[in-house]
């Protein structure tokens, strides 16, 4: 699992994205909880994740209203097929408002960046 931590911060929250190759929900359900089992990531308050493949468009917001479907929708416009993208929040205890859609949003770019050069 390609793991960019400390990609983002803002008024005390950050961010921090990962994602593997995966082929099901249940592969996925298990490669969140593989991250949640570290110990930095056991902290976090949201673990927002899509995944997408030729049958199913899956998505879960964990909490952060909306994030799912943002990180669904940029798999979608990358035509981005059988891979997990996750994005972790650690709330900093100031509300973001829209910033966090833009956050979510620049953290999938890099990650989507990144996969694409390597």
């Amino acid at each position: 699992m390609l793991v960019l931590e400390n990609i983002i911060s803002d008024r005390g929250s950050r961010y921090a994205v990962a994602g593997a190759p995966c082929d099901t929900e249940a592969e996925a359900k298990a490669l969140v909880k593989a991250l949640r089992a570290r110990k930095k990531f056991a902290r976090a308050t949201h673990h927002s994740w899509a995944l997408l493949t030729p049958e199913h468009a899956i998505k879960t917001d964990d909490g952060e209203a909306g994030a799912g479907l943002v990180i669904l929708r940029m798999l979608e416009r990358a035509e981005v097929r059988n891979h997990l993208v996750i994005v972790t929040r650690w709330y900093g205890g100031k509300h973001l408002g829209g910033d966090r859609f833009r956050h979510v949003q620049e953290a999938v770019r890099l990650y989507l960046e990144r996969i694409t050069t390597v």
